[in-house]
């Protein structure tokens, strides 16, 4: 036996080869038609885009049955076990044809849906095409009036959400079915199961409740200062604070509203948009600097191919097109691309960095066979732009690129910048948490069908302290109106992606000679790793392993530790942590939240 195993593993190999090529051409079919429809939504797009994936996933479900052929479990090389584990897993393909087909075409209509909400004006019902993106955002954004908020919000959920209720409970029932045939309890333990370890959700709720105690403090902190703003009709003292004076649709990050609730006001905040504006930045430039940004590192320089075929503006011709940045690789060599409504402000500039490091994701692995040509887990592909992002917007970088002038660096503006990377970074934590707990909750049955909008609200309440501005019943369904739900993109990876990129950035910036945690002149919160062959190097090591080996190896070959931990996200926030404590209990401020009473 032993001598016929050699024997055929030594084919298997051979087989392997052949079908990583095989696959990786199919999947580049599948990619374009995917991509036409995502930048120009029409029917035909969407039923070549349909078609396309359904042959794929037939090609994907005869690949299932060939492996069955092989005795892979008892092979010696680990590689070759892997890459036939990754085939065995079928996901949607699994399901009937017809099954198949009715998903695509339910997703398709979520995702259609979302792409295309228009409203019409608050102060003017007559004029009714402002799309989300960018009218509906620049309101969210800049608008100070609470009825104003209120009703585009409404406008918004009702449109983006409440519309597509049908296609959700079908999506639901599946995405179940699917996850059955993949002999998998649920959709939740599908999701989970890409971080190849059996206590990761236990790690997270435990690193979770690390950061919360941090969290609270600047609700409570931001409650206070809107409540100054606002008055006491608007804010309660004590009550979950309404999510739509936040600056954000879905009330994930509040960098939007730093102007009302900045702890020094009378100190300039770190703002670069109208700076960009004036030395007449464009969407080009920006990423022409990301890309510098990744070469300065010894990094990989963006292809022609990337120039060639990305879309950074959002096209005048008056297609409906799916606005959400994202990045793209179509699997053959060099050709990666970015979709993105680019707009000229800061965080756009930081979103360029995060998209960017999916394209630098991409090049980095592309050498590998086509099964490991995707990140060590989710989290690990959102983080690699984040970690240049928190780079780029410390003043140390925006002074070295024109962008910042005439800055003084004192205690209280430290403080103040801490606070607005915290308004982002640590707010975005409970929000990042219930978008896959309320899924999973619905994937895993235990919600009633009666319940499932209130369910949504609770949750967000108990983990953000947040309640939205107008009574919601079952009626209304809203977790929709968040693109990734609408899409079907899980979004644990954006929760491990923000505690594992302070992980990253933090070996990076002493790899850079640029953090010190004994030396006061070189703090954290100002490292700016530009130019750093050797945090470069690092990244390199981790990035062009793709998953070629379980994701605690990757790390390790970044910075030589194994566990995702809570540590150096703690670290970085702590000066702000002793501030706000101090300041909290100095103005009697109330932490945490009574439940909503008519929410």
């Amino acid at each position: 036996l032993s001598q016929a195993l050699v024997k055929e593993e030594i084919a298997a190999k051979e087989y392997l080869e052949n079908l990583n090529k095989e696959l990786a051409l199919r999947t580049n079919v599948d990619t374009e038609a995917a991509w036409a429809y995502a930048s120009n939504i029409n029917d035909e797009n969407e039923k070549k885009r349909n078609e396309n994936a359904a042959e794929l996933a037939k090609f994907l479900k005869e690949i299932a049955a060939d492996t069955q052929k092989f005795n892979w479990r008892s092979y010696q090389s680990e590689d070759i076990k892997r890459q036939f584990k990754f085939l065995t897993k079928l996901g949607y393909a699994a399901l009937s044809e017809s099954d198949y087909k009715e998903l695509l075409e339910t997703l398709s209509s979520m995702e259609s849906n979302y792409a295309k909400v228009k409203v019409c004006d608050f102060k003017d019902a007559k004029k009714c095409d402002l799309a989300l993106e960018p009218e509906i955002e620049e309101i969210i954004t800049k608008s100070r009036n609470p009825e104003e908020l209120k009703y585009y919000w409404r406008e918004f959920y009702d449109k983006a959400g409440t519309a597509v209720r049908p296609q959700f409970e079908k999506y639901i029932e599946l995405n179940t079915k699917a996850a059955h045939l993949n002999n998998f309890t649920s959709g939740a333990e599908v999701w989970l199961d890409e971080y190849e370890d059996p206590t990761f959700e236990k790690q997270l709720e435990a690193i979770f409740a690390e950061i919360r105690p941090l969290y609270e403090q600047v609700h409570g902190y931001v409650r206070y200062r809107l409540r100054q703003h606002y008055g006491n009709e608007v804010v309660s003292e004590k009550g979950p604070l309404p999510m739509h004076l936040l600056g954000n649709m879905w009330a994930q990050q509040w960098s939007d509203i730093a102007d009302i609730v900045s702890p020094f006001p009378d100190k300039p905040l770190v703002d670069v948009s109208a700076e960009m504006i004036k030395q007449g930045y464009n969407p080009l430039k920006m990423f022409q600097m990301g890309d510098d940004f990744f070469t300065s590192m010894n990094l990989t320089k963006l292809p022609k191919d990337f120039w060639d075929k990305s879309i950074i503006e959002k096209p005048t011709d008056g297609r409906d097109l799916i606005c959400h940045a994202s990045a793209w690789d179509f699997y053959l060599q060099d050709d990666v691309r970015i979709k993105q409504c680019t707009t000229v402000t800061q965080s756009q500039f930081f979103t360029v960095h995060h998209e960017l490091g999916h394209i630098q994701y991409f090049l980095q692995y592309q050498h590998l066979p086509f099964v490991y040509r995707t990140g060590a887990n989710p989290g690990f592909h959102e983080a690699v732009g984040d970690v240049l992002s928190l780079s780029v917007s410390t003043p140390k970088h925006l002074e070295k690129v024109g962008l910042l002038k005439n800055y003084k660096q004192d205690e209280e503006q430290r403080i103040n910048n801490l606070f607005l990377t915290a308004l982002d970074k640590i707010v975005f934590l409970p929000f990042a948490f219930t978008m896959d707990k309320y899924r999973w909750s619905l994937f895993r049955g235990e919600v009633d069908k009666s319940k499932w909008n209130c369910a949504f609200w609770k949750l967000r309440e108990e983990y953000s302290g947040i309640e939205p501005p107008v009574v919601r019943t079952e009626k209304d369904f809203d977790a929709p109106a968040k693109y990734h739900v609408s899409a079907d993109v899980e979004y644990l990876r954006y929760l491990v992606s923000f505690i594992i990129q302070f992980q990253f950035y933090k070996s990076a910036c002493i790899k850079a000679g640029q953090y010190d945690p004994k030396n006061p002149e070189l703090p954290l919160d100002n490292c700016d790793i530009y130019g750093s062959a050797a945090a470069g190097k690092a990244f390199q090591n981790m990035l062009s392993m793709g998953a070629s080996k379980p994701w605690p190896d990757a790390l390790q070959a970044f910075n030589g530790e194994r566990t995702m931990t809570g540590k150096a996200i703690a670290e970085y926030f702590e000066p702000l942590r002793v501030w706000l404590e101090a300041e909290n209990k100095k103005n009697k401020v109330p932490i945490g939240w009574t439940a909503s009473d008519s929410k």
